[in-house]
C-alpha cells in the first residue's frame, strides 16, 4: 500500500514538473515575441526650414456673376420661334425668342394707313392756312392728328419689338425653360443668362481683420473641384456695414475667368493678402496628419529599444498649421528648423516606430504648382 502511494506521488511530481516546464517555455516564447522589432518602415523626409511668407488670411467665398439674370417675357404672347440652344454663348442683342406678332402687325398696317392719310391732310391744311382759306384752328387740329398717328405707329412698333426677346448682355445661357407654341405671360422665365468673364467672388472677413483688407489688395482663389488652376484677382468693394449676426464685413473681389471654369454659386477657398510677411516652417501637405484631436507630424530622430540599442525612429509631434500655398503648408509651432520630418508614409507610422529614409521619389513641395503637375 505504501509503495503504491509513493508511486502515485512520484507520478504527480513528474506531471507537475512537466506542466511547469511547458508553461515556462510558453512564457519565454511570449517574452521573446514581445521583444521582436518589426522591420523599419520606408518613408521620405525633408529637413524643416524657415521661410518668409506673405501675411494672408484664408476664408471661404462664393462665386457671383458680374451680370446674372433670368431672361423673361416683357409682354404676353405665344412662342413662335426659339433661336438659341441651352448652354450657348450669346452676345448682347442676340435674338433668343420671337413671340407671335400677327395681330400687332395687322394693327400696324392700319395705323400706318391712318398716318399716311394724316400726313396728306396736314400738307393740304398747311397750304390752305398759308393761303388764308382755313382757320388756324383747323390747321392745328390737322397737326395734332398727324402727330397722334405717328405716335400710334411708334407705339405698335415698340410692342412688336418688345415681343422679340434679346440677350441683354454677353454671357452663357442656362437651360431653356420655354417650348414652341407655349403661351407666355408677362414675366414668364425664358432662360438664365450669366456673364462669366470677369466674375465676382464674395466672402466675409472678421471685423477685427477688416482694417487690414483694402480695395486693390490682391487675392488668390482655388477650388477643390478644379484640380490645379489658381485664379488671381483684386478686391473691388467692401461693404459699409458689419453683419450683426456674424460680425463679418462682406468683401467683393473681381477675377478674370476667360475659360469660364468658375461658375456662379461655387464655393471656393480665398487667400487674402494682408500686407507684410511672416516667418513660418514650410512642409509638404502630405507631412501633416490631420485628426480631430489635433494635427501632427512625425519627426525622425535617434531612439533606443528596450535593450538600449540605438535606432532611427519617429516621434509624433503635435503642430499648429495656418495657411497653405500650392503643395506647402505653413507650420507656426511644433517644429523647429533642422528637424527631419516624414513627408510620406505617415499613415502607417506610430510613435516610436523604426523607419528607413528613401528620398528617391519625393511628394510635391511646390508653392505654385502648374496644372500638369497635379
Amino acid at each position: 500500500m505504501a509503495k503504491r502511494m509513493f508511486l502515485m506521488l512520484g507520478v504527480m511530481v513528474v506531471l507537475v514538473t512537466a506542466l511547469g516546464f511547458i508553461k515556462f517555455k510558453q512564457v519565454e516564447t511570449a517574452v521573446h515575441a514581445s521583444a521582436f522589432q518589426p522591420p523599419p518602415e520606408a518613408v521620405t523626409s525633408v529637413v524643416a526650414q524657415r521661410e518668409q511668407w506673405p501675411a494672408t488670411m484664408g476664408v471661404i467665398g462664393t462665386m457671383e456673376a458680374v451680370h446674372g439674370v433670368t431672361v423673361s417675357a416683357d409682354l404676353p404672347g405665344i412662342v413662335e420661334r426659339i433661336l438659341f440652344d441651352s448652354g450657348q454663348s450669346v452676345r448682347a442683342g442676340d435674338v433668343l425668342v420671337e413671340l407671335d406678332t400677327r395681330q400687332e402687325r395687322a394693327q400696324l398696317a392700319a395705323l400706318e394707313a391712318q398716318r399716311d392719310l394724316a400726313r396728306v391732310n396736314y400738307g393740304r391744311m398747311e397750304r390752305l392756312v398759308n393761303a388764308g382759306v382755313i382757320s388756324r384752328m383747323d390747321y392745328d387740329q390737322a397737326t395734332a392728328q398727324q402727330k397722334a398717328t405717328e405716335a400710334n405707329v411708334a407705339e405698335i412698333r415698340a410692342t412688336i419689338e418688345r415681343k422679340t426677346i434679346r440677350a441683354p448682355f454677353s454671357g452663357i445661357l442656362g437651360i431653356r425653360k420655354v417650348n414652341l407654341g407655349q403661351y407666355l405671360s408677362a414675366g414668364s422665365a425664358v432662360v438664365p443668362l450669366q456673364s462669366l468673364n470677369p466674375i465676382y467672388v464674395d466672402f466675409g472677413v472678421p471685423q477685427q481683420a477688416a482694417r487690414q483688407v483694402r480695395v486693390g489688395s490682391k487675392l488668390r482663389v482655388t477650388s477643390e473641384d478644379l484640380a490645379g488652376p489658381m485664379f488671381s484677382g483684386r478686391i473691388t468693394a467692401l461693404d459699409s456695414v458689419v453683419d450683426e449676426t456674424t460680425r463679418n464685413v462682406q468683401v467683393q473681389a473681381t477675377l478674370a475667368n476667360p475659360e469660364g471654369k468658375l461658375r456662379p454659386g461655387m464655393f471656393v477657398q480665398v487667400d487674402v493678402g494682408l500686407g507684410g510677411s511672416r516667418t513660418v516652417i514650410t512642409l509638404p501637405a502630405s507631412a501633416i496628419s490631420y485628426a480631430p484631436y489635433g494635427d501632427s507630424v512625425f519627426i525622425i530622430t535617434d531612439l533606443k529599444d528596450p535593450k538600449g540599442k540605438t535606432y532611427r525612429g519617429v516621434r509624433q509631434q503635435f503642430v499648429k498649421v495656418e495657411g497653405s500655398r500650392g503643395d506647402q503648408v505653413a507650420v507656426i509651432s511644433g517644429v523647429n528648423p533642422g528637424d527631419e520630418v516624414v513627408t510620406s508614409g505617415v499613415f502607417k507610422l506610430r510613435n516610436g516606430a523604426a523607419v528607413q529614409v528613401n528620398n528617391k521619389v519625393q511628394p510635391g513641395n511646390n508653392p505654385a504648382p502648374k496644372p500638369e503637375d497635379s
